[in-house]
């Protein structure tokens, strides 16, 4: 089994480095190259940078934002709920009128059947 091959990008340094896929793989069909990649950001070591600058929010902001999701996840749960009630009512009653056809069919096939069994059979007199 073959390795990834790995391509250097840039110059290593003591900083954390990640690794990216390249596109060549896809060109090529073979093993996935990876390129090692700088972080892009550079803080000094031991300072973590939140999700998003705007994201450091009072208790209260966090507490309406849960909220809002969640009324936004319940209305569009609704609509879900009411599209698959829909589909469900569309395809109960393409089953009765197939159910109603394979009746009519079922009984002309019987009254074909009884029309069959009178021919053949011998007259008694």
């Amino acid at each position: 089994m073959q390795k990834p091959v790995m391509a250097v990008t840039g110059e290593e340094t003591d900083e954390e480095t990640e690794l990216v896929p390249s596109h060549m793989a896809a060109a090529t069909g073979d093993m996935p190259t990876y390129q090692i990649r700088a972080p892009t950001t550079a803080l000094p070591q031991g300072v973590v940078m939140a999700a998003s600058p705007g994201s450091l929010h009072s208790p209260q902001q966090l507490a309406e934002e849960a909220t809002r999701k969640r009324e936004l996840r319940l209305m569009k749960n609704r609509e879900a709920a009411k599209e698959c009630r829909r589909r469900k009512k569309e395809y109960v009653k393409c089953l009765e009128s197939r159910v109603a056809v394979l009746e009519v069919q079922n009984k002309k096939l019987i009254e074909e059947l009884e029309a069959l069994k009178d021919f053949c059979s011998p007259k008694a007199d």
